[in-house]
C-alpha cells in the first residue's frame, strides 16, 4: 500500500497504485473499512456482497488531472425490519452517492463558478488542472443553496437595469451590515410591497425620489421611515438649475459682457496694421476625402431608404407597417411621407476655442511670422488654454492658400481695426463656458473651487440679479444636505417658492409633494451610498456572465457574492 500526506483520503480508504501520464494521473484506491453502514436503518453490516470499480474526479495535482479508480463493497444488511437487503459503502464527506466527482472538487467548482462564469471560468479551469463545460459550472452554481434571508430594521433600496432604459429588477441592501438581502425580478410597486409585507421588521427605508418604492412602503410597510437619499436630492437641485440657466443663457452673458469693461471696449493702443477675420469655415481644414465619401454613402443609403418608403406607402401600406419592415420608427416614416425627399443636413459647426485668437495670428502671419510654436506661446499669455493643434492648423490652411490675406488698412479705417482688435482679445470666460458646466459652480462650496474657477463664478453672480438669488438658494440648500440640517427645510421652501425663479419653484414643489422622506433624509444619515455601490458590482457580475443573466442565475451570483 502506497500512503502520502500531499494526497489525503479519508480514514478507511488507502491508496493502491498509482499510473502517470502526460495529462492525468490515476489513483486506484481501495477501501479498507471492516464494515459498512446501511443508508436506511443506520446498522452496521459486515457481511459482504461483492465488489465493483467506481470512477470519480477528484482536485488535480501538480497541473495534471487526477481520477480515483475507488474499488468498492456492497454489503447484506442483516436488519430483519429493514427493506433494503444489499447496499453499496457510503464514503460521507468525500464523495456522494451516483455522483462522478469529490464533494472537494466540486466545491472548486462552485468557487470558480460564482467567482467568474460559465464561459470564463472553463477558459481558466484547464490551467488549474481541471477540464470542466460551463454549463456544469454554472448548474454547480445553480446547485448552491440560496442564502436565508435574515431580518433587516435598515433597509436600502434601489434599482438596477437589466437591459438600459427597458428592463429594470430591485436591489435590497441591509444598511447596517452593508450586504445584499435579495433580489426582485422588476422594479414594479406590487413587487417591492410584497416583498415589504413579509419584513415587518424594518424601520427605515432609504430610498430615490421614484414613486414606485415609495408608493410600496406606504401599502406595505407604514411602520417604517422613509429617508430620501441625499445624493439625488442634489441631483433634482442640479437639473432645476441647468435649466434655470439655460433659460436665461443668452442674457448672462450679455451681462458679464457689460459687467466686464475689457470686454466691450476696444483698445484703443493697439489699432495699427490689421486684418478682418475670417469666419472659422473659412481657415478650417477641409473635410477629409474619406469623410466625405462616407457622408455621400449614408446619403445614398437614406435615399434608398426613401424610396422603399414611398414604394410600400403606394401598396397601401400604412406607416407603422412601413417602419416594421424597414427598422426605422414611425415618426421618421411620417416625417418622410409629410416632407418628401429627406436632404442631408450639413452638420453646424461647433465654436472653436481658437477663434477669439485666430484674428491674431492672421496679423502675425502677415508680418513675417510663420513659426506655429511661436505664435502659440504668444496666444497662450494673451489667455489661451489650450494646445498648438489648432494653431498648425491653422497655419496650414494660409500656406495652401485657401484665406484671401487682405491687404494692410489705411489709417483712416481705425475704427473698423478697433473692432477686429476687440475681437481678438482673449475672450470672456463665459463665452466658453455652457449651462451645465456653470451649474457645477453653483453647487460646490466656494472652498472646493479653484481660483480661475472662483474668478467665472464671481463674474457669472455679477452677470444677474437671478443667478445671484439663485447661487444664494442653491448653496442654503446644498448646506442643508451637507450638514444634515432638516429643521431650516419649510424656510428654504417659503424662500424658493417667493423666488422669480420657475425651474426652482418647480423643485419646491417637488419636495414638498415627498416632504416627509426628505426632512428625514436631512435629519438621518442613512443614505443610498452602500446600495449604489452594489449595483455598480452588480454590473460587473452581469457583464461577466456572457448572455447568461437569466434572473434566477444572476440572483444566484450576486447573494453568494455579497
Amino acid at each position: 500500500m502506497i500512503s502520502s500526506t500531499f494526497f489525503s483520503l479519508p480514514l478507511g480508504l488507502d491508496i493502491e497504485s498509482v499510473s502517470l501520464s502526460e495529462e492525468q494521473l490515476v489513483v486506484s484506491v481501495i477501501a479498507r473499512c471492516p464494515s459498512g453502514r446501511c443508508p436506511l436503518c443506520q446498522q452496521e453490516a459486515a457481511r459482504v456482497h461483492s465488489r465493483y470499480r467506481r470512477t470519480v474526479a477528484d482536485l488535480p495535482s501538480g497541473g495534471r488531472r487526477v481520477v480515483l479508480s475507488l474499488l468498492m463493497r456492497k454489503f447484506f444488511c442483516d436488519t430483519a425490519q429493514c427493506p433494503r437487503r444489499i447496499f453499496t459503502e457510503r464514503l460521507p464527506d468525500f464523495i456522494h452517492p451516483w455522483a462522478r466527482i469529490t464533494d472537494r472538487l466540486c466545491r472548486s467548482l462552485e468557487a470558480i463558478g460564482f467567482a467568474t462564469s460559465g464561459e470564463v471560468g472553463s477558459r481558466l479551469a484547464p490551467h488549474l488542472g481541471i477540464v470542466v463545460p460551463p454549463t456544469t459550472l454554472l448548474r454547480r452554481v445553480m446547485a448552491h443553496p440560496v442564502p436565508v434571508p435574515v431580518k433587516v430594521s435598515h433597509l436600502g433600496i434601489d434599482d438596477f437595469a437589466f437591459r438600459r432604459g427597458r428592463k429594470y429588477g430591485t436591489l435590497l441592501v441591509d444598511l447596517d451590515s452593508h450586504r445584499i438581502v435579495d433580489l426582485l425580478p422588476d422594479r414594479t410597486t406590487p413587487s417591492a410591497a410584497a416583498w415589504l409585507a413579509g419584513h415587518p421588521e424594518v424601520e427605515i427605508i432609504s430610498r430615490d425620489r421614484g414613486n414606485d418604492y415609495a408608493a410600496a412602503a406606504r401599502q406595505a410597510a407604514p411602520q417604517a421611515i422613509q429617508v430620501a437619499d441625499r445624493f439625488h436630492l442634489v441631483k433634482n437641485l442640479a437639473e432645476a438649475v441647468e435649466l434655470a440657466l439655460a433659460r436665461g443663457w443668452a442674457e448672462i452673458r450679455r451681462g458679464s459682457q457689460l459687467a466686464d469693461g475689457q470686454s466691450t471696449a476696444p483698445s484703443s493702443e493697439s489699432v495699427e496694421e490689421e486684418t478682418e477675420a475670417a469666419p472659422p469655415h473659412e481657415w478650417r481644414p477641409p473635410v477629409p476625402m474619406h469623410r466625405q465619401q462616407l457622408q455621400v454613402a449614408r446619403q445614398a443609403e437614406r435615399m434608398k431608404r426613401y424610396e422603399q418608403v414611398i414604394s410600400l406607402r403606394s401598396l397601401g401600406l400604412k406607416p407603422t407597417a412601413i417602419a416594421r419592415r424597414l427598422g426605422k420608427s414611425e415618426r421618421t416614416v411620417r416625417r418622410w411621407l409629410a416632407l418628401g425627399i429627406p436632404e442631408g443636413k450639413r452638420r453646424r459647426r461647433k465654436r472653436s476655442h481658437f477663434d477669439a485668437y485666430a484674428p491674431y495670428v492672421l496679423r502675425r502671419w502677415r508680418e513675417g511670422c510663420h513659426n506655429g510654436l511661436q505664435l502659440w506661446r504668444e496666444i497662450q499669455a494673451q489667455g489661451y488654454r489650450h494646445s498648438a493643434r489648432m494653431v498648425y492648423q491653422f497655419l496650414h490652411t494660409l500656406r495652401a492658400g485657401t484665406i484671401p490675406i487682405l491687404p494692410l488698412l489705411p489709417t483712416e479705417h481705425q475704427q473698423s481695426v478697433s473692432k477686429t482688435e476687440a475681437a481678438a482679445s482673449p475672450p470672456s470666460p463665459l463665452e466658453t463656458l455652457s449651462a451645465r458646466q456653470a451649474v457645477w459652480l453653483l453647487v460646490r462650496e466656494s472652498t472646493a473651487l479653484d481660483q480661475t474657477e472662483q474668478e467665472t463664478l464671481a463674474l457669472l453672480r455679477q452677470s444677474s440679479p437671478g443667478v445671484e438669488s439663485l447661487y444664494q438658494l442653491v448653496q442654503d440648500f446644498v448646506r442643508m444636505v451637507r450638514h444634515r440640517q432638516g429643521e431650516k427645510l419649510d424656510a428654504w421652501l417659503n424662500q424658493a417658492a417667493s423666488s422669480h425663479l420657475p425651474d426652482l419653484r418647480r423643485f419646491a414643489v417637488g419636495i414638498e409633494r415627498d416632504k416627509a422622506a426628505v426632512l428625514a433624509g436631512l435629519s438621518y444619515p442613512y443614505s443610498n451610498g452602500v446600495v449604489e455601490g452594489h449595483v455598480n458590482r452588480l454590473k460587473l457580475i452581469k457583464r461577466l456572465m456572457y448572455g447568461r443573466a437569466g434572473f434566477p442565475l444572476l440572483r444566484q451570483r450576486v447573494l453568494r457574492a455579497a
